[in-house]
């Protein structure tokens, strides 16, 4: 807070331990919680609210307006949570009038010019590989890698859990578990490496890849698939977290692969 360098506005609201380096602009109506080290060169705009011991890195503009010409003003967010590594150039706009703020849950990583847009909300514990870019009103789940270059459509929503492999471009809902390649964005297999590391047993993935099996490689359709799943598969937390998903889903789920003759 003593840095001579760095502009921070009166009325924000910076705790007492938070570094700021030199040449950082702060504006009003900022919120930032203890722990936090914010690098050189950083724009953080009205309406962010960054937590404990985050960490963003040179460049970064955090809270901008919206891109979007539907702003009308609204005294909207960006919210943070706790232990988030923004890298270099990362962009994060507040909210408009729809959803009213932009959420980032914690122990997330945005990696290098990383772009989220407004009302955009991601979970807990998510990583987004370089040049990431999601469009405006995006819901990510928690666990969630996107690999880098990944586009993510405006209203699309990407499952916990899920793998998204790098330059691909998201159309349609990915649901919870799950790789997603190919173009078009396509089902090519269960995110088991990512579940082993987060302490799944492999009993709860078999369950997972049966779910999937009879979703995409059953000849059902959606509607059948879903009915068949409620039938035959013992109600569990992560049974009814995919049928959650695929029922809510506004822009349909993704397709399966299937190999071309």
């Amino acid at each position: 807070m003593n840095q001579p360098l760095a502009y921070v506005h009166p009325q924000a609201k910076i705790a007492r331990n938070v570094v700021i380096e030199p040449f950082t602009t702060i504006h009003a109506n900022v919120e930032i919680g203890k722990g936090s080290w914010i690098g050189s060169n950083v724009t953080i705009m009205e309406g962010a609210r960054i937590g404990e011991n985050c960490r963003i890195f040179p460049g970064a503009v955090i809270s901008a307006i919206p891109q979007d010409l539907k702003y009308n003003d609204e005294d909207t967010t960006v919210i943070i949570g706790n232990n988030v590594t923004i890298r270099e150039c990362v962009t994060i706009n507040r909210g408009t009038s729809d959803r009213m703020k932009t959420v980032i849950g914690d122990d997330c990583l945005i990696m290098a010019y990383s772009h989220i847009a407004h009302d955009c909300i991601v979970g807990n514990n998510c990583i987004f590989s370089n040049n990431t870019t999601l469009a405006g009103h995006v819901n990510i789940g928690s666990n969630v890698v996107l690999a880098g270059m990944v586009a993510v459509h405006q209203f699309a929503s990407v499952g916990s859990h899920a793998f998204v492999t790098g330059g691909s471009l998201v159309r349609k809902d990915v649901p919870p578990y799950v790789k997603a390649a190919r173009e078009p964005l396509s089902y090519v297999g269960i995110n088991s490496v990512g579940l082993r590391r987060r302490g799944f047993t492999t009993e709860k993935i078999r369950e997972v890849q049966e779910i999937y099996r009879i979703l995409y490689q059953k000849n059902y359709n959606n509607t059948q698939a879903v009915e068949i799943i409620e039938a035959e598969m013992e109600a569990t937390p992560e049974r009814d977290e995919i049928l959650q998903f695929i029922k809510e889903s506004h822009r349909g789920i993704m397709k399966g692969y299937f190999k071309s003759n």
